[in-house]
């Protein structure tokens, strides 16, 4: 997305700025810019600037080239820790290249171009997309996918990752799961997102497989009314 800068804002918009960073690939920009990120996130509320720290703490431990390594075999290498969030609901199928379109009309619409060889629903794009895009509209994508997140949270913390704590924080930022989502969530441990490997085509998609035959139906939040954006929790 033709939008990459130090984080800025306020809570939820700067916790969404931060773990856009740390879900890229790591690399010496993301190294330099850990100073920034420490004084971003020092005010956030604990729920959010707590994991967070914690991740950057994890960065400044870690050789870049482990951290290289480690990010290819956690997110390319393993199905369920994906970060493209139509995936989980939508496996590789037909319905998936419309939810595509749907991630980029919404930025379109924003005035934003995303970058040659971006995917729209990948989960680093979404976030950025939130914290400098459209926030209403962002944190919109984000809990239409809220049971792909959760998955994606729990199989990341299932394998002991450091980006466990990213997740931990976006996670915060959003409303609290419903027994619907959770029962979405448990569907799509048990069944796996669909499995049609067709219509991606325009996207340049390679097949990520799936153990499920249909679709994974998933619930649409429902917010209380005069729910706030930039509340915070």
């Amino acid at each position: 997305m033709r939008r990459r800068r130090g984080p800025t804002g306020t809570d939820p918009i700067l916790a969404w700025q931060a773990a856009s960073l740390l879900l890229g690939y790591p690399d010496e920009e993301l190294l330099d810019r850990r100073p920034l990120l420490r004084r971003a996130t020092a005010g956030l509320p604990p729920g959010t600037g707590a994991p967070l720290g914690r991740f950057l703490d994890h960065l400044d431990a870690t050789p870049l080239s482990d951290l290289a390594a480690d990010y290819v075999a956690t997110f390319d290498h393993r199905k369920r820790c994906c970060l493209y969030l139509t995936y989980y609901a939508h496996g590789d199928t037909r319905n998936r290249g419309m939810a595509l379109l749907r991630f980029k009309r919404a930025y379109t619409a924003a005035g934003l171009v995303l970058d040659d060889g971006e995917l729209p629903d990948h989960l680093a794009v979404v976030l950025e997309f939130a914290a400098t895009g459209d926030p209403r509209e962002g944190r919109r994508l984000l809990l239409e996918h809220r049971a792909g997140l959760e998955l994606l949270r729990l199989a990341l913390a299932a394998d002991a990752s450091p980006w466990t704590s990213v997740l931990d924080a976006v996670s915060a930022t959003l409303p609290p799961l419903t027994g619907r989502t959770e029962e979405a969530v448990a569907r799509l441990i048990a069944e796996g997102p669909p499995e049609e490997e067709v219509g991606l085509a325009p996207y340049g998609l390679a097949p990520y497989g799936g153990r499920a035959t249909g679709p994974v139906p998933l619930p649409d939040p429902v917010l209380p009314s005069g729910t706030a954006l930039g509340a915070r929790r």
